[in-house]
């Protein structure tokens, strides 16, 4: 094993940061597919539970209605996408998208609680998730991915504003 892990750490895969890249990219990936699906009819109908029952997020139901919450999702998704995808680039505007997803993804993992019908009965309830909780658990990891990347952000911005002031 200690000759595995000395293999893999010379690697340049292992050098630099391409899983600070690799999970950049996934995320615009995820924001563009995700946002997209906003759009459309079938997936305004699918959102309505997660409107009703979201804490955070229950407001934009009768504000927007069915399909204009949808539509603010979906701008939104694409926005924090689009602020990633620029952040390959422009350190400050990644913070913007990181911090973006923090809070999209806090809103969205503080609906499990309250969304009915998420314990399987035929399991014991909780933990055996099913339907909509079991699809909201991937924004637990999605969360500590966006906290990963604004902590990056934050760093790698902080030391390009340090230098900037140096050299001038």
């Amino acid at each position: 094993m200690d000759r595995l892990i000395k293999y893999l750490s010379k690697t340049t895969a292992f050098q630099g940061d391409l899983d600070y890249k690799l999970v950049r990219a996934s995320m615009v990936i995820i924001y563009f597919f995700f946002g997209y699906q906003k759009w459309f009819d079938y997936e305004a109908q699918g959102l309505i539970p997660f409107f009703t029952h979201g804490p955070l997020i229950s407001w934009m139901y009768p504000v927007f209605g069915i399909k204009g919450s949808s539509y603010f999702l979906g701008v939104s998704e694409w926005l924090f996408g689009g602020l990633l995808f620029a952040g390959f680039w422009n350190k400050k505007v990644s913070v913007l998208g990181s911090l973006g997803s923090v809070l999209t993804f806090i809103t969205t993992v503080t609906i499990i609680p309250f969304m009915p019908d998420g314990w399987a009965p035929s399991a014991g309830g909780f933990p055996a998730m099913v339907g909509n909780v079991a699809f909201l658990m991937k924004d637990v990891v999605l969360l500590a991915v966006s906290f990963y990347l604004l902590k990056q952000d934050v760093a790698r911005a902080s030391v390009a504003t340090e230098l900037a002031t140096e050299t001038a």
